[in-house]
């Protein structure tokens, strides 16, 4: 990155009163630290998320099983499923999975700097850092146990590796522009649009363009298994091109997720962001004006999606959300500096103030935002209900068979694990009647107990509840229960034996989660009754 920031093009005097080659890492490195500090010290507030338990229970098995997991059955991000597998086996938990997301994010700080920088000069990247720091999409998964901040830091790198690679040519700056591009497609299967953007980027820059066109080939080549998990995703959520879901919209349902994007990016989608995407407008124009190819590589970060999501159709549980665009992050808060710094520098100190209370403004804006949009991640659980969960999973652990079949990947059965080690490693996926199906006919027979966990809290229900009423399917004599708060967790009291026995006995419970107008219930019961008709 030094050697990137140290051989810049040309641009006009006026733009080159900018911090010095020290001051900037110096402010980059207090700011990475800044941000640690401030991720660490919130690392155990938000509540475990389903999500990142499957990464942990995919995570216990062999390597093997892990990527045939993967690439074979589920499709997603290999990359990050490694890093769960690591950490499953160096003996880690959620706290070590959610380090992984925290080192990433402080890593990408950097990165982003070092990016706009490049984009425009040492003095904005510095800025769009802060700006980036500071937002909701950064913040929160930075802690979170998935694969974001991975896929924000290394889709940063790979634009880096372009740069520099069309820039100053040369076959080994070609080949780590390949191997970056490798890794944006192992951290995300949306990193099919860092490499489109790039690829658009490319033809329209004409540069050096035979040897970007070897690398583009080869990445296609290397990233083979990474295409064949991608079809695996879009087949398992109804994802394609002229066929499959619903579309995800016309050109102004484009327009109003890209906006929702930039709220995230920012400081949230209510009154704040005309302003703020007004700043930006004055900051690609200035941006287009001084440093034409950094306008085109922003243009096509943004166009490439745009007209991805008009060609796609996409069924409702794909809708893309801000973190499946965290890559154009660095390029949304480049903008924002631009204008910003450039308002600085008009009249000192006069309009430095000025300029300082904006992006003051800007950051306090950010903060409210995080807040508004996810309260626990600053907050925690609700009172009680952490307990709740430690409890459920407390009686678990202590009355667990190595046998027993887990439905889903419940927050509890993490909490379980992470108390007993040899708990269950049958989890089925719930929602995925393919997947459902496939993982009991693999499962070892006879099967043991089958073991349920409702929660009235979660947000996919209608009413979200602190309590729960204790209560047992029929027959009741077949079951066993304990209530926690929000938490019923039920266990058949004898071994189910067949798929087919425990599909039976799961619809029996399924009833009583709608009884009790849990969310999931609808779903899982539908889910369960074609794993029936498939088995």
């Amino acid at each position: 990155m030094l050697d990137v920031l140290q051989r810049k093009p040309p641009v006009p005097r006026a733009c080159t009163r900018e911090l010095g080659l020290r001051p900037f890492w110096v402010g980059v490195g207090a700011l990475s630290a800044a941000l640690a500090g401030v991720l660490a010290s919130i690392l155990q507030a938000w509540p475990p998320h389903e999500d990142e338990t499957l990464a942990l229970f995919v995570g216990r098995g062999s390597l093997g099983h892990v990527l045939h997991t993967v690439i074979g059955d589920r499709g997603g991000a290999p990359l990050h499923f490694l890093f769960a597998w690591a950490v499953a086996h160096a003996g880690g938990g959620l706290s070590a999975l959610r380090i992984v997301s925290l080192v990433f994010a402080v890593a990408s700080v950097p990165a982003i700097a070092t990016l706009a920088a490049r984009l425009a000069d040492r003095t904005v990247g510095l800025v769009a850092a802060v700006l980036a720091s500071g937002s909701w999409v950064l913040l929160f998964h930075g802690i979170y146990g998935r694969m974001y901040s991975l896929f924000l830091f290394t889709s940063a790198l790979s634009f880096l590796a372009l740069l520099a690679a069309i820039e100053r040519g040369g076959r080994r700056r070609f080949a780590v522009w390949g191997a970056a591009l490798v890794a944006v497609l192992a951290s995300h299967p949306y990193g099919i649009l860092v490499l489109g953007g790039q690829c658009l980027f490319v033809l329209l820059r004409r540069r050096r363009l035979r040897l970007s066109l070897i690398t583009l080939v080869a990445v296609a080549v290397a990233g083979t298994p990474f295409w064949w998990a991608d079809s695996v995703l879009r087949h398992r959520f109804d994802v394609g091109v002229g066929g499959g879901g619903p579309q995800l919209g016309s050109p102004a349902a484009v327009a109003r997720y890209l906006w929702s994007v930039a709220g995230d990016f920012s400081a949230g989608q209510h009154e704040w962001l005309p302003p703020v995407m007004l700043v930006a407008l004055a900051g690609f124009v200035l941006l287009a004006r001084r440093r034409r190819e950094s306008a085109v590589l922003t243009a096509c970060v943004v166009v490439v999606p745009a007209i991805a999501f008009l060609l796609a159709r996409l069924h409702g549980s794909a809708s893309p959300q801000a973190r499946h665009l965290i890559f154009a992050l660095p390029f949304f808060s480049t903008l924002l500096a631009t204008a910003l710094v450039e308002l600085g520098r008009i009249r000192p100190p006069i309009t430095g103030v000025a300029a300082t209370a904006g992006i003051a403004v800007l950051l306090v804006g950010e903060t409210q935002w995080a807040d508004r949009k996810t309260p626990a991640l600053f907050h925690g659980d609700p009172v009680g209900e952490s307990q709740a969960r430690h409890a459920a999973a407390a009686w678990l652990a202590s009355t667990a068979r190595p046998d027993d079949v887990l439905l889903g990947y419940e927050p509890v059965y993490l909490a379980a694990w992470q108390r007993n080690r040899s708990f269950s490693r049958l989890a089925l996926p719930r929602a995925d009647p393919a997947l459902m199906a496939t993982a009991l006919l693999r499962a070892p027979e006879p099967l043991g107990r089958g073991v349920w966990v409702f929660d009235a809290s979660d947000t996919t229900n209608t009413f979200e509840r602190p309590t729960i009423p204790l209560r047992r399917p029929r027959p009741t004599s077949a079951f066993e229960a304990r209530a926690y708060g929000p938490y019923l967790v039920i266990r058949s009291r004898d071994a189910l034996g067949t798929p087919a026995r425990y599909l039976e006995v799961s619809e029996r419970v399924m009833e009583l989660g709608r009884e009790l107008r849990i969310g999931d219930a609808d779903v899982n019961l539908h889910t369960m009754l074609i794993a029936a008709q498939r088995l």
